[in-house]
């Protein structure tokens, strides 16, 4: 490479472990079950099987090896507290400190207390394994009446295994970048100009960085772009894009993968052999003062730059161009990132634990722990919800019905909700919608065609009504594929809403919930959505003129999301789902309501004083 680089060099090796080789993205637990299965020489379900949120894909009987997401074994500790079933569990890439990872290891400490005998294998490429052997060194020997110990000490043991790997040499830039997104551009034309062939992976934030990135590559007259093929990845793409990556670049050709950080731990691009590391991604962020989850951009740690950097040595030796100094790198960057445990909104972090009669959650052993904020944050908004007692015990039914649905408890909320309404079917339809990422999809540069998408659907009542009207076109049109690429809807998105629903209409009518149709009374739908998402609740500003909002708890400033169908009509009182943050804080999937449902649904949590109009 040219000027303006640092070099040094690393061994880039891999742990050998199924789950880490086998992920593809969303269907990486599927992908390592059935790459198992075929080299154990075995039917898929039979012995060896999978289990996913919504799929289950297992036989009691025959079943050995089962591959399951943490957050699907923590629902099964609901049935089976100490996993009597289980004789081995393996937790893979643990680095990754996800909410419901944090939970499951504290629970898995708990459980091998009372069951010794259970093998716990902590899996990691990166994660500092002392700390966590530390975490789990759970033994004391026991003193006898002679005051000597009896019994051996057993103490987790610290394995490390060298997998295959190839060196990987690392360059920094000698001085920090101002743009990212142009400086991850340049250096993608760098290699493509100097380096000889191999498919390049680069590393920024999210979809619109990404697409910001392949625009310039491909609209560049001044760069080579002959023989380069530019793809994104990102985590909402649709399907058959997202295979496009994995496909054999053609001869005399160079592939060009600008992803997040999914691509870090969660695949194996075989190709790749230069990597660009921005240095940044999106993290998740809560507030429990103010009660908002921001999804921000942050610098990454030491271990996620080694992720990074070890892409580039999977299949022979590769280069990894950091974006950042190596001083920074040395001497600023975090050796580890922050868990999830510690930056998120934990209400479902509380009903789950609760559901498992953990009732002392500021006593849980957490290997990260928590804010007192944010868990007390928790306890009164699931309290409001009508979840937890006056003794923070599980109400009976509705804590105990909430728990019983996998989903978020402000979702389980507005299905439970939807029995009183007589909505259900509507709810349980809204609930699916919101357990995909987004049901739309746009190719670039075709942003006008997907509005003028969108309001053939809109309703005036906001987002989550015009998904029913989605829905309701997507099944009119015998779900049909030519029906959602005309409409710009996203049809594996689509299919996968119709699963879930059957699968949360199953749900509904094992907890009591009569399924029900209110017949295009959308009033009565809103209602539901206020009974779940109240602590969502935001006024618009009368003096305001850009559509400003405020929270009502918290007065934080808000707006309305371009993506909503209620951008710009700015209703006076809304409710939103997610807040997302770029330049500002917009809120995400939007209904308008009338104020006075919210001291209905919520009296502990709203007073009639805090909705009155401010006098200006």
């Amino acid at each position: 490479m040219g000027g303006g680089w640092t070099g040094d060099s690393v061994h880039a090796t891999e742990a050998v472990s199924c789950a880490d080789s086998m992920k593809l993205m969303l269907s990486g637990i599927q992908t390592a079950a059935s790459r198992v299965a075929e080299e154990m020489g075995v039917k898929l379900s039979e012995e060896v099987g999978y289990t996913i949120r919504f799929e289950d894909i297992t036989n009691s009987e025959l079943t050995r090896i089962k591959f399951l997401t943490d957050g699907v074994l923590l629902r099964e500790m609901m049935d089976d507290p100490l996993l009597s079933k289980y004789s081995v569990i393996m937790v893979d890439e643990a680095h990754e400190r996800s909410l419901s990872t944090d939970i499951l290891l504290g629970l898995l400490k708990k459980i091998q207390r009372r069951r010794p005998e259970l093998r716990l294998i902590i899996s990691s490429a990166t994660i500092e394994a002392k700390s966590m052997a530390s975490f789990f060194d759970t033994s004391r020997r026991r003193l006898g009446r002679d005051g000597e110990e009896n019994g051996p000490r057993k103490n987790p043991a610290i394995l490390s295994v060298e997998g295959r790997g190839f060196n990987v040499q690392i360059f920094y830039v000698e001085e920090p970048v101002s743009d990212y997104i142009r400086a991850a551009v340049s250096t993608v034309n760098a290699i493509h100009d100097e380096e000889p062939m191999g498919d390049i992976l680069v590393f920024l934030t999210g979809q619109d960085d990404i697409d910001a990135a392949i625009q310039l590559l491909t609209e560049d007259p001044h760069s080579r772009k002959q023989g380069l093929i530019v793809l994104p990845l990102y985590s909402g793409l649709p399907r058959g894009d997202q295979d496009l990556v994995f496909s054999p670049t053609p001869r005399g050709k160079r592939k060009v993968v600008i992803s997040t950080n999914i691509a870090e731990t969660s695949l194996t691009l075989e190709g790749v052999v230069y990597v660009v590391d921005s240095g940044f991604s999106k993290q998740r962020f809560y507030n429990p003062i103010t009660d908002i989850e921001n999804l921000v951009v942050a610098p990454i740690s030491k271990a996620s730059a080694r992720q990074r950097a070890g892409r580039a040595g999977r299949v022979r030796p590769g280069k990894c161009y950091r974006l950042y100094t190596e001083e920074y790198f040395i001497n600023e960057m975090s050796a580890d990132g922050i868990s999830e445990m510690q930056r998120s909104n934990l209400v479902p972090c509380v009903i789950q634990l609760k559901a498992l009669g953990i009732d002392n959650i500021l006593g849980f052993d957490w290997p990260a722990s928590p804010s007192p904020e944010a868990l007390i944050r928790a306890l009164e908004v699931l309290y409001s919800l009508g979840i937890l007692d006056d003794d923070a015990k599980l109400t009976s039914p509705a804590g105990f019905q909430v728990a019983e649905i996998p989903l978020d408890p402000l979702v389980s909320k507005m299905i439970l909700a939807s029995n009183d309404y007589g909505c259900s079917e509507e709810a349980i339809t809204i609930a699916a919608v919101l357990s995909i990422q987004s049901i739309w999809f746009s190719d670039r540069g075709a942003q006008k065609e997907l509005d003028e998408a969108k309001l053939r659907f809109a309703a005036a009542e906001g987002d989550h009504v015009t998904f029913l009207n989605v829905y309701k076109g997507f099944i009119q049109s015998g779900k049909s594929s030519n029906w959602c690429h005309k409409n710009h809807i996203n049809y594996h998105s689509m299919r996968k809403v119709d699963e879930i629903r059957q699968q949360l209409r199953r749900i509904a009518q094992r907890i009591g919930i009569a399924l029900k149709s209110c017949e295009g009374d959308m009033q009565v739908v809103r209602k539901a959505v206020t009974a779940g998402f109240f602590a969502n609740a935001c006024r618009l500003e009368s003096f305001s003129h850009n559509g400003l909002y405020k929270t009502v708890r918290g007065s934080q400033e808000v707006y309305i999301h371009p993506s909503s169908v209620l951008f710009r009509v700015n209703p006076k009182w809304v409710i939103f789902h997610s807040i997302v943050s770029t330049d500002r804080q917009y809120m995400r999937n939007v209904i308008a309501i009338d104020p006075s449902w919210l001291t209905d649904v919520a009296p502990q949590f709203y007073q009639h004083q805090q909705l009155n109009p401010r006098p200006h």
